[in-house]
């Protein structure tokens, strides 16, 4: 064996090995087949382990104690067969064990979760092969990266909950290469023109967007709308068949960059396009195309948050949020697009997703670390304390009106200079809104389109709450530096509990009670409404919000926090 041949087998033994650990612990978190709530610990030499019975065998998993989101999380990439010794070292034979214990209705979903782990791993595999290239195009010097540098390594970082999260089911390597944010392309768009009549526009397009004339389609001048049509779109709407009267353009036109979500595209810094995608992330169910439901909804959280800066003088300037308010679609999921505008105060600004903090820049050293140098005098506590106080005043003051946004990593970004840190919300469609709070203060009508918006109650507010804000925007960061954990759990803990204690009334005694002094809090469980069973199984009436249980790392020794 060569060392070049030594050195691709031990690069994807690496990458499997730690796919296969990141499975498991999701598993285990959800209590697929009972592995949590049905197993026993084990004390071995090695450290603890967990037994799950089965007829007529058993199942071992080595464990570590953890605590962010479950009490315990997988120590090593393997499975052990009890009767035999057998160790399972690979997500089929281990999805393959695991399925035999599921329901025979369930087993379907296991197969389609070992599909998903075989795309994952290939891109894992192609980051691992590409990343000296793409580090090399972005350069060492943070503060010369070119503009969505930070999307483009944050895309090439695990997500916090979901273990299978860098894969896109039904994409090549030479795709990803090609569109994926990681990659960090450049291609044109392709076009489409659509009768007038079918298109249903609210707001005002801009300046560049091109007449029919302009994409070879004179014919069409007049009596045509034209909407954007992702590159990797164009077969899947081929194949379904265009709408009467629809034309698409020969010519590409418009050069893009894609940014962390990869369906969004960045025309300038200033504008970005949300277009359908013909993928799927975070679950094979969780499909990238967009509704059109889900643009009336965006435009009317944004209308929400500006009634309530409005009354909280507070958050002028300090919270910022894109302009949504522009969109276009033909009433269906494949013929739609968002023209997401930034406020115009960003010039001059370092902009970066809070889903990058945790990212390896190309020195080796994390995001978060590069950004305190420049702003924080070489300090990331500061720089998250700062943020999480911001963080934390904004979100109870939406609880007390109400509100909950689902407003994850991938949705905030920091807005950076010296000696000011200002935060940057987008996608405002998908919260929850507690109908009771809301109504006594902005009694509005929001118009959202979608009918789980909401609810009656402080609870599904607060389990939003705690899934978004508190897990992934605090929690992930308090886990996901070891080296700072104790001094930011207190942090994350204090700054929490200042924000609330300043809420006050019935509404911060829901957060007290349901967050800060709950023996357990909601958990996502991404994997099981994702991927592993229908909804109708799960239960999930949206599987971005289906929740198990976890410990409450927030809680201080014998006490609460």
């Amino acid at each position: 064996m060569t060392p070049a041949t030594r050195a691709t087998t031990a690069t994807t033994d690496t990458c499997e090995e730690e796919l296969l650990t990141r499975v498991l612990s999701a598993l285990l978190r959800e209590d697929v087949v009972g592995l949590r709530t049905g197993s026993t610990p084990l004390h071995r030499p090695d450290g603890p382990w967990l037994r799950l019975p089965a007829e007529g065998d058993a199942l071992l998993l080595p464990v570590v104690e953890d605590g962010f989101q479950c009490e315990y999380a997988a120590r090593l990439p393997l499975l052990v067969r009890e009767s035999d010794g057998a160790e399972l070292t690979s997500y089929d034979t281990v999805l393959a064990a695991l399925r035999t214990l599921a329901d025979p209705e369930d087993r379907g979903g296991y197969d389609a979760f070992a599909e998903e782990c075989r795309q994952t791993l290939a891109t894992l595999r192609l980051h691992t092969a590409t990343r000296t290239e793409v580090e090399g195009r972005l350069g060492s010097d943070s503060a010369r990266w070119p503009s969505l540098a930070y999307d483009t390594l944050a895309a090439r970082l695990d997500h916090p909950v979901y273990p299978t999260a860098r894969g896109r089911s039904g994409l090549s390597e030479l795709q990803l290469q090609a569109y994926a944010p990681e990659f960090h392309p450049r291609f044109a768009l392709r076009w489409i023109a659509l009768r007038r009549e079918t298109v249903t526009l609210t707001g005002t397009l801009p300046d560049f967007w091109p007449t029919p004339r302009q994409l070879g389609l004179a014919g069409s001048e007049g009596t045509h709308v034209v909407l954007p049509v992702h590159p990797l779109t164009v077969d899947a709407l081929l194949d379904a068949g265009l709408p009467d009267g629809a034309v698409f353009a020969e010519r590409a036109h418009l050069e893009v960059v894609p940014t962390l979500s990869m369906r969004t595209v960045a025309v300038n810094p200033s504008v970005h396009l949300k277009l359908p995608l013909a993928t799927a992330t975070l679950g094979l169910r969780n499909k990238r195309t967009v509704k059109p439901g889900t643009l009336v909804d965006g435009a009317a959280g944004q209308r929400l948050l500006e009634a309530v800066i409005a009354r909280e003088p507070r958050f002028h300037g300090t919270i910022l949020h894109a302009d949504e308010a522009t969109y276009a679609h033909a009433g269906h999921e494949m013929l739609a697009v968002l023209c997401r505008r930034f406020p115009a105060d960003l010039d001059g600004a370092e902009v970066v997703p809070l889903a990058a903090l945790l990212a390896n820049a190309p020195d080796g050293r994390l995001v978060v670390d590069h950004l305190a140098d420049r702003f924080y005098g070489g300090d990331p506590l500061a720089l998250l304390d700062a943020f999480l106080t911001l963080l934390f005043d904004w979100q109870t003051t939406l609880f007390g009106y109400g509100i909950g946004l689902e407003s994850h990593q991938q949705n905030i970004s920091l807005v950076l200079r010296p000696g000011s840190l200002r935060l940057l919300f987008k996608d405002n469609d998908g919260p929850r809104v507690n109908t009771q709070r809301l109504g006594a203060v902005l009694p509005g009508p929001w118009g959202f389109d979608d009918a789980r918006t909401y609810v009656s109650g402080d609870g599904p507010v607060a389990d939003l709450f705690a899934t978004i804000t508190v897990h992934l925007c605090a929690g992930a960061y308090v886990f996901g530096l070891p080296r700072h954990r104790r001094a930011l759990l207190d942090l994350v803990r204090d700054r929490l509990a200042e924000a609330v204690d300043r809420l006050g009334g019935d509404a911060a005694a829901v957060l007290r009670e349901r967050v800060l002094d709950a023996p357990r809090l909601p958990v996502k469980a991404m994997v099981t409404a994702g991927s592993l069973l229908s909804k109708e199984r799960s239960g999930a009436a949206d599987i971005n919000k289906h929740y198990t249980t976890g410990p409450n790392y927030l809680l201080r020794q014998g006490g609460s926090a």
